[in-house]
């Protein structure tokens, strides 16, 4: 990619809404051979290769919903450490599975290393071989003077009430767990109330010193 910010949406739409040789060639082109992939329901790890779990997972995914509802809603670009954080909705459907369908928002972390290297970046570019011929992009590098940068990890991280979407046909799930989490808030609400002496001795005798523990305070 020559602007992250910019080429990651396209890079995504060709991920899950591409044909078979078309998202191969995009995982190829800007995942690294060791990238890796994290997800609630699987990971690859990362080792020389490891990119090739990356393509089998996205295949099983395309052959799972073919056809992907999917929008990115918002990027986060953290230049100094070389992380997107990307705000993703799609909707989610098993072809074989009659009515099912996931509406999920979940955030994509994205690890990137730049080729060339910064100095201070160098030991994480060790997995980008530029005379690896799977990865020709690096010749546009040289070429233009400009860098490039490649997913090293990928990490999709979903809140539980959009994970459990996945196991919840028609809501049933969801609708235990928002309840839960209602109750979950009465619950803090009642220990707030009912041991609000101890914030009362962390405010007035601790004084907010949080190297000093309650314990400490008592023994004086």
């Amino acid at each position: 990619m020559d602007d992250p910010v910019s080429d990651i949406p396209h890079v995504i739409h060709l991920l899950t809404q591409s044909a078979p040789s078309t998202q191969r060639a995009t995982i190829e082109k800007y995942f690294t051979p060791s990238a890796s992939f994290t997800h609630p329901f699987c990971r690859t790890g990362s080792f020389e290769g490891s990119r090739w779990l990356i393509w089998c997972i996205y295949r099983w995914y395309k052959i799972m919903s073919p056809r992907i509802e999917l929008s990115v809603d918002g990027i986060a670009y953290d230049e100094k450490n070389l992380t997107l954080y990307i705000n993703i909705h799609q909707v989610f459907r098993v072809w074989v599975i009659p009515y099912y369908n996931a509406p999920v928002s979940f955030v994509s972390v994205l690890k990137l290393v730049r080729y060339p290297p910064l100095p201070a970046q160098r030991s994480y570019s060790t997995s980008i071989n530029p005379n690896d011929p799977e990865n020709g992009s690096l010749n546009k590098s040289t070429s233009t003077g400009k860098p490039l940068y490649f997913i090293q990890s990928q990490n999709d991280l979903y809140q539980v009430n959009e994970f459990i979407k996945f196991f919840s046909q028609f809501g049933i799930l969801s609708g235990l767990l928002l309840l839960w989490q209602f109750v979950a808030t009465a619950l803090c609400i009642a220990g707030a109330t009912v041991f609000w002496p101890i914030s009362w001795v962390e405010q007035n005798v601790i004084g907010g010193n949080k190297e000093k523990s309650i314990a400490d305070a008592v023994r004086g």
